[in-house]
């Protein structure tokens, strides 16, 4: 879905807040997902184009690695639920993506899973 999104006209598409890393969609699995649709679509269109990955993690060891592998990935944008990452883990994210040129998106829907 996310490359047709981006391949018909849509510049930025996003995970949904509550997704995690749920048996049916893993988080990994995910991002490499929606890296290959966005340069895919970026390479047919010659627009720029982008996709919020959720970080959202259990622990902020697992936030921060997942945000890695976003950045290593090129992907410019992560996003995180701010209110259920809690306070310390989104001041590390934050400066974490501030020191690693990602912009970060916080939502707050406070129940992801």
């Amino acid at each position: 879905a996310v490359y047709e999104c981006l391949r018909g006209g849509l510049d930025f598409t996003k995970d949904d807040e509550n997704v995690t890393s749920q048996p049916f969609m893993r988080w990994r699995d995910r991002f490499l997902f929606c890296a290959e649709a966005i340069y895919r679509s970026q390479s047919e269109t010659g627009e720029i184009k982008g996709h919020y990955l959720s970080v959202t993690a259990a622990t902020t060891e697992e936030v921060l690695k997942r945000a890695q592998f976003a950045r290593d990935l090129g992907v410019p944008i992560v996003m995180h639920d701010y209110i259920t990452g809690g306070f310390t883990t989104n001041t590390s994210l934050a400066q974490y993506c501030r020191d690693n040129g990602l912009l970060l998106h916080i939502h707050r829907a406070m129940r992801a899973v």
